[in-house]
C-alpha cells in the first residue's frame, strides 16, 4: 500500500489531530496525535491496513501474530487472517495484556502455547517510544522462546528504530510521522497554559494525578 493511501485513510477517519495539547502514553507532551481508535470503527479501511501490514511479511513464514491489548487485538486478528489467505499457511492471531500487578505484559488464556519455537510477528498501531512492543518482543524471546521475525505497525510517530524495540530483524511502518515531544517539566504548551486534551491520549490521567 502506498503511503498516500494510508494518509488518505487517516484523514478520512479523522485520525490525525494537530494543534492540540496531548499527553502521550510515554508521559511526554506534544501538539499532534495519531488517534488510531478513530480508524477501527471503519471496518473496511481497517481491513485494508491489516492487509498492507501482512503484505510486508508474506515471505517471513509467520506462524503467529501477537499484539498488545486492547487496540492491537484488532490488528493481530486482521493481519493473521490476511497472512493465512495470502500464503495458504495457517497463521494464528493472539494478544498480550497487562499483568495483574506492575507494568509487565503477559500472554494468558492459554494463548502462550502458540508461541514456543514458532515464528512470531509483533504488530501494533502507533509507535511513540516502542516500549510496549519491546516488552512483547522480550516476552516472546526470553520467556516463551519464540522466534521474532519482525514488527509491523500502522504508524511510527517517534522515529523508533529496530534497536529501540529489542533489535528485531525488520521494523515496518505503513506511515512515518515526525512529532515533536517534550518532557512534562519542559513543555512549552504547559508554559503557555494551553489546555490539555482529555479526549485522547493520557491527558485525563495526567490531570487527575496532578490534581491528586
Amino acid at each position: 500500500m502506498e503511503e498516500n493511501r494510508v494518509k488518505e485513510i487517516f484523514a478520512q477517519t479523522k485520525a490525525i489531530i494537530t494543534g492540540s495539547h496531548i499527553v502521550y502514553t510515554s508521559g511526554k507532551h506534544g501538539s499532534d496525535y495519531v488517534n488510531k481508535d478513530a480508524v477501527y470503527p471503519h471496518t473496511e479501511e481497517t481491513d485494508e491496513l491489516c492487509r498492507a501490514i501482512a503484505e510486508c511479511f508474506v515471505d517471513a513464514n509467520v506462524d503467529v501474530v501477537v499484539a498488545p491489548a486492547v487496540g492491537g487485538v484488532i490488528l493481530s486478528q486482521g493481519v493473521a487472517r490476511h497472512l493465512t489467505r495470502i500464503t495458504g499457511r495457517k497463521v494464528f492471531g493472539i494478544y498480550a495484556e497487562k499483568a495483574d500487578e506492575g507494568d509487565a505484559l503477559v500472554i494468558k488464556r492459554g494463548y502462550d502455547k502458540f508461541v514456543p519455537k514458532k515464528r512470531v510477528l509483533v504488530v501494533d498501531d502507533v509507535l511513540t517510544t516502542g516500549g510496549s512492543v519491546k516488552k512483547i518482543v522480550e516476552l516472546v524471546r526470553n520467556t516463551l522462546k519464540g522466534i521474532i521475525v519482525g514488527v509491523g505497525v500502522l504508524c511510527n510517530r517517534g522515529n523508533v528504530q529496530s534497536d529501540d524495540v529489542g533489535g528485531v530483524p525488520v521494523l515496518e511502518a505503513l506511515i512515518n510521522v515526525q512529532m515533536v515531544m517534550h518532557d512534562p517539566d519542559k513543555c512549552p504548551l504547559c508554559a503557555e497554559g494551553v489546555p490539555i486534551n482529555t479526549d485522547v491520549g493520557k491527558g485525563r490521567e495526567f490531570l487527575a494525578k496532578k490534581e491528586g
